[in-house]
């Protein structure tokens, strides 16, 4: 079952609230055969996704000390020498206490200030849920008929109920990290609409609206309202987006300077093996319809300005190409909101969109409609 529900981190992360402490200890305790000297490192993802090191403790009879000041609460992680696994820790100024076995970083219990309790709060309610799937799937691999379709109605409730689990528990929970956490991959997997997203920001405290996880968050939302504008302004009956983008040549072309009565604006790349296996049905409804005022847009996605000509002649494509060989960083396919290629938006003579995507024996259906 490829069907899962997603917990946000494997470690446990905890803190509680000082009386205005100006900096945080993170006092770590490791239960089990720890050799003294053995590294204790501190790391971060940076904006890159990348683990980058913050600092290095050294154990003593299992134990070790972080110190330093947080300006905001970020989340952290906790890897040992040696040993499988890390923790995930949030850093806020206050006393946070750590305690492990050697061989279970996963499970480890972390506390002392506010943003750990929060997060333990969700964890702890959120394995309820995700053992109950877990055993759900169990019975699922050895199910069959009725039994095995009832089992994938239960999980799909199952689904429903923990999204809803979420949401309710970042509502409630405004001034929390990991509500911020949880809201980010809710913009990232598109579980909530925009205009519920934006409502559950706005009442976020300043501080997690100003920690990483929350400017992500800001990001994201301006990331949807920008693609929900172009999926509206892309939409069949809307006209077309005009813009313009160099040619093989160099020389700048504008969609509206090579319109005509019909226009297939082409989202493609040299390296798309289905763009290329469509490539000769372009071909064929092209030269049949050319000259009866059928014009077709290359748009290029291409990563080198050598791989898009050569795809241009190997596939015998005499039809007007532009590229800014961008990948899907390409603006244009940003503002038609194309994510997957082929992708194909047909013009009528007014630039108005009638159809996306058609391909195959489809695509010449309707341009004989168009123009017939």
């Amino acid at each position: 079952m490829k069907n899962s529900i997603v917990i946000l981190l494997t470690g446990i992360l905890m803190f509680s609230c000082n009386t205005n402490p100006e900096g945080f200890t993170l006092n770590g305790k490791l239960r089990g055969e720890i050799p003294d000297g053995t590294k204790v490192f501190l790391k971060k993802i940076s904006e890159n996704n990348q683990p980058i090191e913050v600092d290095t403790a050294i154990t003593t009879n299992g134990d070790f000390k972080f110190t330093g000041k947080a300006d905001i609460p970020e989340l952290h992680y906790l890897f040992v020498e040696q040993l499988p696994g890390y923790t995930a820790v949030i850093l806020e100024n206050g006393d946070i206490q750590f305690n492990a076995e050697r061989d279970s970083m996963g499970f480890a219990e972390i506390s002392g200030t506010f943003q750990n309790d929060a997060f333990a709060d969700y964890m702890e309610q959120s394995r309820e849920i995700s053992m109950q799937a877990q055993s759900i799937q169990k019975d699922m691999q050895a199910a069959t008929g009725e039994a095995a379709l009832a089992l994938q109605d239960e999980f799909k409730e199952l689904q429903e109920e923990y999204k809803n689990f979420e949401l309710d528990y970042v509502k409630a929970n405004p001034k929390a990290l990991i509500s911020a956490l949880v809201l980010d991959r809710a913009i990232a997997t598109k579980a909530v609409s925009l205009s519920e997203i934006e409502g559950i920001y706005d009442t976020m405290s300043e501080e997690i609206k100003n920690s990483p996880s929350g400017k992500k968050i800001l990001e994201g939302i301006e990331k949807l309202k920008k693609s929900e504008e172009a999926e509206k302004n892309s939409s069949i009956g809307a006209v077309a987006p005009d813009f313009s983008g160099p040619n093989p040549e160099g020389e700048v072309i504008a969609l509206k300077d090579v319109m005509g009565k019909v226009t297939l604006i082409d989202f493609w790349a040299g390296w798309c093996r289905p763009c290329r296996a469509e490539n000769p049905n372009i071909v064929a409804v092209y030269n049949k319809y050319h000259d009866k005022g059928l014009n077709v847009l290359g748009v290029s996605l291409d990563r080198t300005d050598e791989a898009w000509k050569k795809a241009i002649e190997e596939d015998g494509l005499e039809w007007n190409h532009i590229s800014n060989i961008a990948y899907f960083d390409d603006q244009i396919a940003k503002l038609y909101n194309v994510v997957a290629i082929p992708a194909a938006f047909l013009l009528d003579e007014n630039g108005v969109i009638v159809a996306k995507n058609l391909r195959g024996p489809a695509l010449e259906e309707k341009v004989a409609e168009l123009l017939n």
